[in-house]
């Protein structure tokens, strides 16, 4: 019962951080530094799924986003299946049991996502590129990081995770 009750924690918390992204992320302003919400959920399941599962949330998620991005269609979806293959299995060789490694966890998976939606999408280019990936992408991973420590501090019962300071 304690099981049942902590998956269904997790998904209220991947389900809120979902409606976030469409609700809150567009009054946020400049999209180019408001944190990822959809990123952050796929990040968070990631902490508690094998690399498999986490993959095929990464494409569900990936599908998501790149429904309403019809210029790159597909580079979301793949940079979100290589995101949470990649953060599902990276988990097991660091134990993010910091917050420090859990921040650095978030910045890293959402500046490898931008990477990769950049150079596998084509429709940025040049010192726009540049740009994108040396200030916009570290400034989204960092507020995305921000939040996600929030979000694991907020809800660090309801996912189950030990953090020590």
């Amino acid at each position: 019962m304690n099981a049942k009750r902590g998956a269904y924690r997790l998904r209220a918390v991947l389900l809120l951080l979902v409606v976030l992204h469409f609700t809150l992320r567009p009054w946020l302003g400049d999209p180019r530094p408001a944190p990822d919400f959809l990123v952050l959920a796929l990040l968070v399941y990631a902490l508690r799924a094998r690399p498999g599962g986490a993959a095929v949330a990464g494409f569900t998620i990936g599908l998501l986003g790149d429904a309403l991005t019809p210029v790159a269609f597909g580079a979301g979806a793949l940079a979100h299946t290589v995101v949470g293959y990649l953060a599902a299995w990276g988990k097991a060789i660091f134990f993010a049991e910091n917050l420090a490694v859990n921040a650095g966890f978030f910045f890293a998976g959402t500046w490898v996502r931008d990477l990769l939606v950049l150079v596998g999408g084509g429709h940025v280019q040049g010192t726009e590129l540049v740009w994108q990936l040396l200030l916009w992408s570290p400034l989204k991973a960092a507020t995305t990081a921000l939040v996600g420590v929030m979000v694991l501090l907020i809800f660090r019962r309801w996912l189950a995770i030990r953090i020590t300071e």
